[in-house]
């Protein structure tokens, strides 16, 4: 039977909170909207760049035209400053090993777009990876289960012949997973509080990323 484990990006493989949080400031410095504490950003991120904008506007302003009026300016910022502040989490990096060394198939499911996605996973964790998919046009954001779906795809398996598991660190990761029928690693180290993912009732939580190690 063939090993498959599906990786959150932001807050799970990757810290980037500070670089997300800056290239939104700028969008929203640019077209002089109020701007948020790195405190706040945590609580924003999640479902794509979109989602992030509109959370990030000021009541009265969460209109589609200035969300993209913003994204138009968050996203070339972001694709030059998204590697500042980023850094995989302590400890990942021997996950990933460990996993390989198990013959695990090894993905990522993120809300980043894809460009950004393949651009921080190459850039961070070169030949890991078998399937790295993001936001993309078509496909819906998680928690619908599509891009799970994709990825067994790619990996010509099927979740009832295959051990399949969800590795992420927010709430819209317990619903993706839940979507999937797969079971679930919470990782409360992450940009959402233990309290939260504990009330999605995964099957597992950790800590710190080498407890993963201890389940698979």
């Amino acid at each position: 039977m063939k090993n498959l484990a599906i990786f959150d990006l932001d807050g799970t493989l990757l810290n980037t909170i500070s670089d997300l949080g800056e290239a939104c400031n700028h969008a929203l410095k640019t077209f002089g909207f109020p701007l948020h504490s790195a405190d706040e950003y945590p609580h924003l991120v999640g479902n794509g760049v979109n989602k992030l904008i509109e959370r990030a506007l000021p009541e009265g302003a969460k209109t589609e035209d200035n969300i993209l009026r913003l994204r138009e300016v968050f996203i070339p910022f972001y694709d030059e400053h998204n590697m500042v502040h980023t850094r995989p989490y302590s400890g990942i990096n021997e996950v990933l090993q460990y996993l390989k060394s198990k013959d695990y198939y090894l993905a990522v499911a993120s809300n980043k777009y894809q460009a950004a996605t393949e651009a921080l996973v190459e850039h961070y964790f070169p030949h890991i990876f078998d399937v790295v998919l993001g936001e993309r046009v078509g496909c819906p954001r998680k928690p619908d289960a599509q891009i799970v779906n994709d990825i067994i795809a790619r990996c010509d398996l099927n979740s009832t012949d295959s051990n399949i598991i969800y590795i992420g660190d927010s709430d819209v990761d317990m619903q993706t997973a839940r979507n999937a029928n797969l079971p679930v690693i919470a990782c409360s180290y992450g940009f959402c509080d233990e309290k939260t993912l504990l009330s999605y009732n995964p099957n597992y939580i950790v800590s710190t990323p080498t407890e993963i190690i201890n389940i698979l």
